[in-house]
């Protein structure tokens, strides 16, 4: 750590190359000094008008699912990766025992280390995920303690890129380093990442979007055990793929959509519960197709087919895998367009039937294949019904294919992404 005023210059200078080609992409670094100085700016008008506590630089990115769909709350597998969209911070330790985090265009946040109980009243705010962090590390074992910090984020909120988990996972990591010396393994930051935000936030989430953000590049999950997760980290330089990942907001609303999350993971639950399970990781696919006709009048037809799709998803990731793991990148994009369709086929969950002839995600996905095919990949992004498609479009037909998905669904529409190789690092 270095003084304020000793950072600021290093960004004004543009000194700090080195540093930010560890996440960032050669020609991404230079707009990177512009955003780290506002967030310097904001900490010294906060926290250190004469610029001179000692501060660090950190950042934690977005995630993307890549395969996998809907298949963790089932306790299957998915491919993720984290991406080059990313939350940062300026930190600085205080002797306080109080953590303070202002993050550009939200409320201060405040949380004060020697009451780290459950509050109800602060359940849904950033301020719980906060306290239920340093709860958990206490738990563990880790050192906690004050900071005063500064955030802001490139993650898009609601598109399924997980603004949140980014966030968990900077606030980890910032505790990580200021006060434990950078030794909180990755996975063990997505467990706490994922019990704040269980316990003290309030949300039921898996830990998909934590694992992701905090490990990086491509990983698989295995949930078989949920406790104790099955993290792999695949060996594969997406920069030398030819390829850029686009993520496309079609601008679909997520609102009165949470029945229609909530049957995929229901159906699923309710296949299994005819076999006497919990979830469909505990029965097998043949034994599904065996008892299809009954499993169709007991339960409901989707059911089925939801079900099916849960087991090719499963076998889906395990050749994905394979196929990264052997730089076969044709085969991977094929298997990207199957997941797609068992998506748009067998879970349905490309359009809520709510929504009648509106159906954004399908328009794009639709046009993606007659602009791609042959050439790239595309599926629907995350828990799907509205939002965001996924695209792995060729370098070379980046601007052709941002530039039309842009004309129908907006200027804001398309993010051309790469797959960054770490998660939750100390910058500077």
């Amino acid at each position: 750590m270095i003084k304020n005023i000793e950072m600021k210059e290093k960004l004004e200078k543009g000194l700090l190359d080195e540093e930010f080609s560890v996440v960032y992409k050669k020609e991404a670094i230079s707009s990177q000094y512009s955003r780290y100085l506002e967030v310097m700016a904001a900490f010294s008008e906060l926290f250190d008008r004469n610029q001179e506590r000692e501060v660090a630089l950190f950042s934690a990115p977005g995630r993307s699912e890549i395969g996998g769909n809907h298949t963790d709350h089932n306790h299957g597998l998915v491919l993720a990766a984290g991406i080059s969209l990313d939350a940062i911070a300026v930190a600085s330790k205080n002797d306080e025992g109080i953590i303070r985090i202002k993050s550009a265009g939200y409320p201060m946040d405040t949380v004060d280390c020697s009451d780290l109980t459950v509050k109800e009243n602060e359940k849904g705010r950033s301020q719980a995920i906060i306290r239920g962090i340093a709860a958990r590390f206490t738990e563990l074992g880790y050192n906690v303690g004050g900071f005063d910090a500064t955030t802001a984020s490139q993650v898009l909120s609601g598109s399924g890129l997980s603004s949140s988990a980014a966030f968990e996972v900077l606030v980890c990591t910032m505790l990580s380093y200021l006060y434990n010396d950078g030794k909180v393994d990755p996975i063990e930051i997505a467990k706490i990442s994922q019990y704040s935000e269980n316990i003290y936030f309030g949300k039921p989430c898996g830990l998909l979007d934590q694992m992701a953000c905090s490990v990086g590049s491509f990983v698989t999950i295995d949930f078989e055990d949920t406790s104790k997760p099955v993290v792999k980290k695949i060996d594969f330089d997406f920069e030398k793929s030819g390829h850029s990942l686009v993520i496309v907001d079609t601008k679909g609303s997520h609102s009165d959509l949470t029945d229609d999350y909530a049957a995929v993971r229901r159906e699923m639950e309710m296949v299994a519960e005819y076999f006497g399970k919990k979830v469909l990781r505990e029965v097998s696919k043949e034994d599904v197709i065996a008892k299809a006709g009954d499993i169709a009048k007991k339960v409901s037809p989707r059911a089925v087919i939801r079900a099916l799709h849960y087991y090719g998803e499963n076998e889906k990731v395990v050749l994905q895998t394979k196929a990264l793991s052997e730089n076969d990148f044709e085969k991977f994009k094929q298997l990207i367009i199957a997941s797609g369709r068992s998506s748009y086929m067998y879970n349905q969950n490309v359009y809520t039937q709510k929504a009648g002839a509106d159906q954004p995600l399908s328009l794009a996905l639709c046009l993606s294949e007659q602009l791609l095919g042959g050439k790239g990949a595309w599926r629907v992004h995350g828990g799907g019904f509205a939002g965001t498609i996924q695209a792995f479009v060729p370098d070379i037909m980046v601007e052709e294919y941002t530039t039309a998905m842009k004309e129908i669904f907006g200027d804001d529409a398309a993010y051309v992404l790469s797959v960054r190789p770490f998660g939750g690092v100390q910058i500077a």
